[in-house]
């Protein structure tokens, strides 16, 4: 097994690293080690815009991607880290979740901290998650990841993921909030997350031959570069690869309530239609007619209405006030 400790802390390229070591690297096993800046990693089939606070994340600028494994979304930051087998199929890894999380709680045991598995993919302290699992299977190779919640922000999680699901009707699997906690709280002696991680690593390798701790060559740092910008940093990639979904908003405002029902699919809309109490010159049939088609995104939708009057269509309604409906 190669063992790797990752300095990149973007989370579009350590995606792209575990697609490449799944799917396009030879065919080592590997235990990897790493950590995102502040970002929302959603899982595979969820409804990213139904999963994130979307105000939140554009006002902090906060990164949001898809990974390949199903499960719910999480809020990532330097205070959390992030660990990966990627192994052989025995016919049995894909099932067994204790296997790949044995050697996290034995770690966690010789620092004094008492952690148990619970449920499908739950990791606890005192009933307390502080690790969720998940996994995903390509040709005869098993991929498993967890987080490990060190010294998270936990206010920042939590803001980040309260989403607003009254706007949204889909099929989409949704995310179960649970109690969650630091790992920290609960150590004997102080450690930094970079001093965790390195305990994680000497007990993972502890009996093994070959304990020596990799890094990426540049020719796999270029490979996974290029999977970075033409997959996982993209719109179409983190948001339109989400399932189909109705969007429905209503909003009251000097002018009159505004109700917007989207149909949403690959992440474009198919339908939209506007109704309300307000008043306007202009039939908003036109606007529908504009939008349809376009992402579901908001600087899409900006640009489509910057080419009407707004004031035409909507008295005593603003154009960022009209905007906010549709987000």
């Amino acid at each position: 097994m190669r063992y790797i400790d990752i300095k990149h802390t973007d989370p579009y390229f350590n995606l792209a690293l575990e697609e490449y070591l799944l799917k396009h690297s030879d065919d080592d096993e590997y235990f990897v080690l790493w950590r995102n800046e502040p970002c929302i990693v959603v899982g595979k089939n969820q409804n990213t815009l139904s999963e994130i606070n979307v105000d939140y994340v554009n006002e902090n600028k906060i990164k949001v991607v898809r990974r390949q494994t199903g499960g719910g979304a999480v809020f990532h930051d330097f205070g959390n880290l992030n660990f990966t087998f990627i192994v052989k199929d025995d016919g049995r890894s894909f099932t067994d979740f204790k296997k790949f999380v044995k050697p996290i709680i034995g770690a966690l045991n010789e620092l004094g901290v008492k952690a148990e598995f619970s449920g499908r993919n739950d990791l606890l302290i005192e009933g307390k998650k502080f690790s969720g699992n998940a996994q995903c299977k390509y040709k005869h190779r098993v991929m498993h990841h967890g987080t490990l919640l060190f010294s998270s922000d936990i206010v920042n999680l939590s803001d980040a993921l309260i989403s607003k699901p009254i706007k949204f009707s889909d099929k989409a699997v949704k995310s179960v909030y649970s109690r969650i906690t630091n790992i920290s709280n609960y150590l004997d002696d102080s450690l930094s997350v970079i001093d965790f991680k390195n305990k994680i690593f000497e007990y993972v390798t502890r009996h093994e031959e070959d304990k020596k701790i990799t890094y990426l060559s540049d020719e796999e740092i270029r490979y996974i570069e290029d999977l970075r910008e033409s997959k996982y940093s993209t719109w179409e990639w983190n948001f339109g690869k989400s399932p189909k979904y109705n969007f429905f908003n209503e909003k009251k405002f000097k002018g009159g309530t505004i109700e917007i029902n989207i149909e949403v699919k690959n992440g474009f809309m198919k339908e939209v239609k506007i109704f309300g109490d307000f008043f306007g010159v202009k039939d908003v049939c036109e606007i529908e007619r504009a939008l349809k088609g376009k992402k579901h995104k908001k600087d899409a939708i900006i640009s489509e209405l910057n080419e009407f009057n707004i004031d035409e269509y909507f008295l005593n309604i603003s154009f960022d006030e009209i905007v906010s409906v549709f987000i």
